[in-house]
């Protein structure tokens, strides 16, 4: 069902309701090596194993061989005013495709810009190691601004 709002049907007016799953799924990089041919989803808590496969088969046209699904369980936590939270729930998704078919995760930056972010990166550390240093040497004066010697 769709969360869509379409105008309420009259009589003589045509119909504009198209129903649109409110499914949606998450390309998600491995943390352990997995084989060429398989694909970790994070995907919607309602999703089943058919839906998932119908979804990559039917709009995205890839061929599916197995779908396995976990379940994870968001974790509790305490709040700053002692109240227990619970995260939301995860529904993961692996998918095994043919043998045939290898599936590398898409290289969205290329190696001059992975550069640019380590040197931005290094900057940052360095800017907030200097911030920190000056925080120690005016420790034992508090209030009274770092400009103010």
């Amino acid at each position: 069902m769709s969360t869509r709002l379409y105008p309420i049907y009259q009589r003589g007016n045509p119909q504009l309701r198209i129903f649109l799953p409110n499914f949606w799924m998450k390309l998600l990089k491995p943390t352990h090596p997995i084989p060429s041919n398989a694909v970790q989803f994070m995907v919607s808590p309602e999703m089943t194993k058919h839906d998932v496969k119908q979804y990559l088969e039917k709009i995205y046209n890839v061929p599916v061989v197995e779908v396995n699904i976990a379940n994870k369980m968001g974790k509790l936590r305490r709040t700053d005013k002692g109240y227990i939270v619970k995260d939301d729930d995860l529904k993961y998704a692996f998918v095994t495709l043919p043998k045939d078919m290898t599936f590398e995760f898409p290289n969205l930056m290329s190696e001059e810009k992975k550069q640019e972010r380590s040197d931005q990166m290094k900057e940052i550390e360095r800017v907030k190691d200097t911030y920190k240093k000056d925080q120690d040497r005016f420790k034992d004066r508090p209030g009274v601004p770092t400009w103010f010697n």
